[in-house]
């Protein structure tokens, strides 16, 4: 009985001189290795080749932030968009934003609930949010752009598009979803 308590006693004193040993010397834990990542999955590798594909006038953005499409006079206002990315961003021939692709995967990381909020969001600021189901054809993005061929894919007045804040006593307020 007695060696069992030796033993326990001498177990715990190399545990505590160990703990102790650590805290005295400081050693903070090292960062993870870094290393490269895919920056798209499957479906939005194939999706992005059939967009440039379908549209080979237009610049097709990837992963494009909330923050580089929306402004906003107040940073509480700024704070409910933040983390957000849109899928796919088109830019027109003066590198206007004619349109953003938003794919509906919802298994990957993305809620139903956190995309209607997204949208409502874009389309507040007034772009134009298409929705694709998984990988969409080439026929299909034509058709849902109104791409033929050699037509224009749509004609936007760049000088009408208000770039200050609160023009005029039209703004539109959020609400930040629960």
């Amino acid at each position: 009985m007695v060696i069992y308590f030796l033993m326990g006693a001498l177990l715990l004193a190399l545990i505590v001189f160990l703990a102790v040993k650590n805290l005295r010397s400081g050693v903070k834990p090292h960062d993870s290795a870094l290393k490269q990542r895919a920056i798209f999955n499957i479906s939005e590798q194939l999706t992005f080749a059939r967009l440039k594909q379908a549209l080979p006038k237009y610049t097709v953005l990837a992963q494009v932030s909330f923050d580089s499409l929306l402004t906003t006079k107040f940073y509480h206002t700024r704070s409910k968009y933040r983390n957000m990315t849109a899928d796919f961003v088109v830019l027109g021939p003066q590198n206007e934003v004619v349109a953003i692709i938003v794919l509906e995967d919802y298994h990957a990381t993305k809620k139903h609930k956190d995309v209607v909020y997204q949208e409502k969001i874009l389309k507040m600021a007034g772009y134009r949010v298409f929705h694709f189901d998984g990988v969409p054809n080439i026929e299909y993005i034509k058709d849902e752009f109104r791409v033929l061929d050699d037509s224009e894919l749509f004609v936007q007045d760049i000088a009408s598009k208000k770039y200050e804040f609160y023009t005029g006593k039209q703004s539109s307020h959020l609400k930040l979803m629960s």
